[in-house]
């Protein structure tokens, strides 16, 4: 499965907003060149393993949090999102999002 540097790029911009930081503040705290990180982030360009190792402990991330979705073996990450999207609704809004997914499931297996 090809790497998807459009979706790699969304990720990393993504968590260093989150972080509050600019690309500057990004580039001089993982120590790839600032005009890398705009690169990296518009997916004009490929990255190395060592520049994604490099931004992936910078942003407190893991490597298959941002590669995700080019991973055959990325459910323990579905399931992540799935934890952190349920983790503040009611008894009932779980109870519906079961039926959900439940009815769903079975669509999809259909």
């Amino acid at each position: 499965m090809p790497l998807d540097y459009v979706k790699i790029g969304q990720r990393i911009r993504k968590l260093r907003k989150e972080k509050g930081w600019t690309q500057a503040r990004l580039a001089e705290k993982s120590g790839v060149e600032p005009s890398h990180i705009s690169h990296i982030e518009r997916a004009a360009t490929k990255l190395s393993l060592p520049t994604l190792i490099s931004l992936a402990n910078t942003l407190d991330a893991t490597l298959d949090e941002l590669v995700y979705g080019s991973l055959i073996k990325s459910s323990h990450i579905s399931c992540g999102i799935i934890d952190e999207l349920l983790s503040d609704c009611t008894a009932d809004e779980l109870k519906s999002i079961a039926e959900v997914i439940r009815t769903t499931k079975n669509i999809l297996r259909n």
